[in-house]
C-alpha cells in the first residue's frame, strides 16, 4: 500500500516473528543485484538523509526483488509458502529455455509503501514482467498481487505523519541512473534477521555480445 497524505507509517517492530516464518530459516527470492558505483552512493545518501524514519541496523544490500518464491525446503511442503528445491531446479530449467536479452532499467523518483520508503524502477520495456511470467510458469508467488518495481531504502521505525515524510522527499534533491541488467541473482535471507543481508545461491549471466542473448550459470558463494 502507498503512502497517502492524512495518513501515518507503519513502524517495524524489533522482535521475532514466529507466527510467519514458523521455525523456518531461509526466506528466498530471485533478484536483481545493485552494483553500479555511482547509483550506490546516491542510495545510501538517501538512506544516510532519511535514517531519522529508518529501521536500524539494516545491513540487506540494495536490490531489486523480482520475484519471491518462499521458505526454502528440500522435503515436502508443510505450509502454502514453502519452497522445495525441484521447484528452483524447474524455474532454471524454464529460464535457460527463454533465451531473454540483457536490458535496461531506470531509476525513478524517491516514493513510499506505508512501511518503508524506496526508489522507484522504470521498466519501460516490461522486461521484468516477461522474466516473471518465466518464473511464474511452473510456481505460484508468495507475494502481493500487484508488483512494484523497486529499490528499498528502508523499513519505518515509528509511526510518522505521512505529510512529514512527503514534505522530506519533496525537499530531497533526486538523480536518475540507467542500469544495464546481464544477470539475475537466486538467493536468500535470514528469516530471524529483519533487514539481514541477502545470500547469493546462484547466479545467470546474460551473455550481451550476442543478438539473442544466452543465459549461462555461475556458481555464487553463501
Amino acid at each position: 500500500m502507498f503512502l497517502h497524505s492524512q495518513s501515518l507509517t507503519i513502524a517495524t517492530q524489533k522482535h521475532d516473528y514466529p507466527e510467519w516464518h514458523k521455525g523456518r530459516k531461509d526466506y528466498a527470492l530471485w533478484y536483481i543485484e545493485i552494483n553500479h558505483p555511482e547509483l550506490l552512493n546516491y542510495l545510501n545518501e538517501l538512506r544516510r538523509q532519511f535514517s531519522k524514519f529508518l529501521f536500524q541496523p539494516n545491513t540487506r544490500q540494495f536490490h531489486i526483488t523480482l520475484y519471491v518464491c518462499g521458505f526454502l525446503t528440500d522435503l515436502s511442503p508443510q505450509f502454502n509458502d514453502d519452497f522445495q528445491l525441484k521447484q528452483l531446479k524447474q524455474q532454471l530449467q524454464d529460464l535457460k529455455k527463454s533465451n531473454f536479452q540483457a536490458f535496461q532499467l531506470k531509476t525513478g523518483k524517491i516514493n513510499s509503501f506505508s512501511s518503508a520508503l524506496f526508489v522507484d524502477i522504470e521498466d519501460n520495456q516490461n522486461s521484468l514482467s516477461n522474466i516473471r511470467t518465466i518464473l511464474s510458469s511452473s510456481t505460484r508467488e508468495i507475494a502481493p498481487t500487484n508488483y512494484c518495481p523497486h529499490i528499498t531504502l528502508g523499513l519505518y521505525n515509528a509511526e510518522f505523519p505521512s505529510q512529514q515524510i512527503l514534505e522530506e522527499i519533496e525537499m530531497t534533491q533526486q538523480q536518475q541512473f540507467e542500469i544495464t541488467v546481464d544477470q539475475l541473482h537466486f538467493g536468500f535471507y535470514k528469516a530471524k534477521h529483519l533487514q539481514g543481508k541477502l545470500f547469493d545461491l546462484d547466479c545467470y549471466s546474460i551473455n550481451l555480445n550476442t543478438k539473442n542473448a544466452s543465459l549461462e550459470q555461475n556458481t555464487c558463494c553463501n
